[in-house]
C-alpha cells in the first residue's frame, strides 16, 4: 500500500504536535511537583521527537517527491 506524501506529512506534524504537547505537558507538570519522579532525560527526549518530527516533516515536504 502506497501512503501519499500529503497522509505522510499530516502523520509527520500530528506527531510533532503531540510530542511537544507531551513535552511541555509532562515540563510543567513536573515543575509543579506532581511528576517530580521523572528524569529530566524523559523531557529532552520528547523534545527530540518533536525536533526530528519537525525536521523529517519538512524533508519529506521539500526534498523527497514520491
Amino acid at each position: 500500500m502506497k501512503v501519499s506524501s500529503s497522509k505522510l506529512n499530516r502523520a509527520l506534524n500530528q506527531g510533532f504536535g503531540v510530542f511537544l504537547g507531551i513535552a511541555i505537558a509532562v515540563w510543567v507538570l513536573r515543575g509543579f511537583g506532581i511528576l517530580t519522579f521523572l528524569p529530566g532525560g524523559v523531557i529532552w527526549l520528547l523534545l527530540f521527537g518533536a525536533i526530528a518530527m519537525a525536521i523529517l516533516s519538512y524533508v519529506q515536504k521539500t526534498w523527497w517527491r514520491f
